[in-house]
């Protein structure tokens, strides 16, 4: 694998830069509510910073090759060790996710959940955070599953310490869910090591002496990561902890869920499981598709069933992420360029649906969609903003949800040479269905809560306007990025194409293509 600059401190610094935020939150006495949000703010600005330095060094002219490599012996008895790189695949998403907690910190300064806790939640917080943004840097197996699974703990917490009535529920099923996902893909990720001659568990190892591997032990190896992933992602038949973990979360953890833990999953198919595994890659390319369209259908059905808005909003999950496995079944760079976006466009826009969702339950009492109306007329701003959203998730063009949808459908036209074109087309033509139902639910969902008149029944026995004021100060700075961007990228969609295209057609240079 071709790097570029070795720069070792760089990535390392904007990963674990969360954790001395952590440590400093965990030496403050309790009652200091004030400052340990300030450590948080300023921890996740200064973690953003590094990030944003992270790629004005970037040489996006060469956004296929790694860069500010870090290859250091970490654990030698298993041959694992500490190599981290990013290029255009990773950049994207390591920096969303510093956005990401940097806005959600911001949004909680004035939100911080009951029971209040802040120390708590700011320190989880952070520590999500590292797990994320080390899971995209990671290029070796055992420290990509380290940082995989570092995700697990803190997510278990805020739903089980902060969430709804069924927390324990929601947060027990989220967590053996992905346990029992992540035990098969440990299993996988040791079966590659020892068939490629137990040297080493670096990514670019793997990739190059993969070929060794019979194709159906290949196949075998597959479908553990397969499930691995797919439970992340997560994929028809594996998506049932999904609306749950999202329904009890607080707003500020479904916002991370969306926005960041899904993409774990799929970013792990993109990263490992294809460059590693071409040749299984084909064999399973039209059962990924396969589920990846009943998943789009069965989302979209879901949303029209459900009377909560935030479940409904959980269920379009499972479809978005279905197009974004339907881009990279098809094993082109189309379909994977259109899947990458997917997953920083779906990060952006779901994250934003989950905020506006939060403020609702915040401001009525209720997320029951048929106790809800009028928010156009008694909150115009964040009627508003709402509608932007719906119309973003729904895919309109002009909107980066446009871009990660329309493509990868589109993929699923031509395949990869040796895919059956007649088996995509048909997937093509059933996801394109699911846009139409895309649309239905998000606008039933819009004009049921935004239009008509108010209903006071929705305040369970609290006075009708003490607490229907419009968009605070703190939300308006933690949305106003994600709208922003929303916008730029449905305009300027290269923006984004031109720095995961290079990296895109290194990963698929196992396929011919």
């Amino acid at each position: 694998m071709n790097m570029l600059q070795e720069n070792n401190w760089l990535l390392s610094v904007g990963t674990f830069l969360p954790m001395v935020g952590v440590v400093l939150m965990m030496l403050m006495p309790k009652a200091q509510d004030q400052s340990v949000k300030l450590v948080a703010l300023v921890t996740s600005i200064a973690t953003l910073a590094v990030g944003i330095y992270t790629a004005f060094k970037f040489n996006f002219n060469h956004a296929e090759k790694m860069q500010f490599v870090a290859n250091e012996k970490w654990i030698s008895v298993i041959k694992s060790s500490y190599f981290i790189g990013v290029d255009g695949i990773s950049l994207p998403l390591y920096l969303l996710s510093m956005v990401i907690t940097l806005l959600v910190v911001i949004y909680s300064l004035d939100h911080v959940p009951s029971p209040g806790k802040p120390k708590a939640f700011f320190s989880l917080l952070l520590v999500l955070q590292t797990g994320m943004a080390g899971t995209f840097i990671a290029q070796d197996l055992i420290l990509f599953f380290v940082f995989f699974e570092l995700v697990l703990l803190p997510m278990f917490f805020m739903i089980g310490v902060w969430g709804g009535e069924q927390r324990q529920y929601a947060s027990i099923k989220f967590f053996l869910y992905t346990m029992f996902g992540s035990a098969l893909m440990l299993v996988a990720f040791l079966a590659l090591f020892f068939k490629t001659g137990a040297e080493s568990f670096s990514i670019p190892y793997l990739i190059e002496h993969s070929g060794s591997i019979g194709k159906n032990i290949q196949i075998w190896i597959f479908a553990g990561m397969f499930v691995g992933f797919a439970v992340k992602v997560p994929m028809f038949p594996f998506h049932t902890w999904l609306p749950d973990a999202h329904t009890q979360a607080p707003t500020q953890g479904s916002v991370i869920l969306a926005a960041i833990l899904l993409k774990l999953g799929t970013y792990g198919f993109v990263r490992i499981a294809l460059p590693i595994l071409p040749i299984a890659a084909r064999e399973w390319a039209p059962y990924i598709g396969g589920l990846a369209v009943i998943g789009i259908i069965y989302g979209a059905l879901g949303c029209l069933a459900q009377t909560d808005m935030k479940r409904l909003i959980a269920f379009s999950s499972v479809a978005h992420m279905g197009f974004v496995m339907l881009g990279i079944s098809t094993l082109t760079s189309f379909g994977i360029n259109a899947a990458m976006f997917g997953m920083v466009a779906h990060g952006l826009i779901t994250g934003m649906l989950f905020f506006v969702a939060g403020s609702v339950k915040e401001r009525y009492h209720t997320l029951e969609i048929s106790k809800l109306g009028g928010m156009l007329t008694q909150m115009p701003h964040l009627g508003w903003i709402f509608g932007f959203c719906a119309m973003a998730s729904l895919g309109l063009p002009g909107l980066a949800g446009f871009w990660g949808e329309f493509p990868a459908i589109l993929s699923a036209y031509s395949p990869a040479a040796g895919l059956n074109e007649t088996v995509f087309r048909v997937f093509m033509v059933i996801a394109a269905l699911g846009t139409v139902l895309a649309a239905a639910y998000l606008l039933w969902l819009y004009q049921r809560i935004a239009f008509g008149t108010p209903k006071n029944a929705a305040h369970d026995g609290h006075s009708n306007h003490d607490e229907l004021h419009d968009v605070t100060i703190y939300e308006w700075v933690a949305w106003t990025p994600l709208l922003i961007a929303i916008l730029v990228l449905g305009i300027v969609p290269n923006l984004l194409f031109k720095v995961l295209d290079p990296a895109v057609q290194v990963t698929l240079s196992a396929f011919g293509g």
